[in-house]
């Protein structure tokens, strides 16, 4: 009788531990993720992990100021993974993840990738951990994109990199 006592109580208490248990509400920048692929179907050649800020009325200045490096979306630091080597620009990255920082610009942004991983927004930025840096050109959308959002095109050199926020598009090119 005692032995049913207690494991009653020990499943009482199990019971009352997972109702108390508080779970995070939904980020207000959403992380998403965006692959690089030459079809539905094939291996990915690269994929993006960035969190999504929205505008909610501000002015994309104030969020990714111009002439300033940006962590390329929110939270966490924006992490782009090669699966192969790329040509970006004039140089060639070797397969790995790397930080995406960027420096907003009017005609152009500056893309930075940085070997330092898993670090929160550009506050601990290092320059000196930089393996790239090559500039995407910015044209204007005719319509408002409300959340940043990053994409791969296809192209037959391998690929254009977007993205998107406000009435500003910067892209690049990735080829194989």
């Amino acid at each position: 009788m005692k032995n049913y006592l207690l494991l009653a109580l020990f499943a009482i208490g199990l019971t009352t531990s997972a109702q108390a248990q508080k779970f995070a509400g939904l980020d207000k920048s959403p992380l998403d993720v965006t692959y690089a692929r030459q079809s539905r179907n094939a291996q990915p050649d690269a994929k993006i992990v960035y969190s999504r800020p929205q505008l909610k009325g501000r002015e994309l200045s104030q969020l990714a100021p111009n002439g300033k490096v940006w962590r390329t979306g929110a939270n966490e630091t924006t992490e782009i993974t090669l699966y192969s080597s790329m040509t970006i620009g004039d140089q060639t990255l070797d397969p790995g993840t790397y930080s995406l920082f960027s420096i907003p610009g009017e005609e152009t942004w500056t893309l930075i990738f940085n070997e330092q991983l898993h670090t929160w927004g550009a506050y601990t930025y290092d320059q000196s951990k930089d393996v790239l840096r090559s500039k995407a050109s910015v044209s204007s959308s005719n319509d408002a994109i409300e959340a940043f959002s990053i994409n791969f095109q296809p192209s037959d050199k391998g690929y254009t990199l977007h993205m998107g926020w406000g009435k500003k598009i910067a892209s690049i090119s990735l080829e194989k």
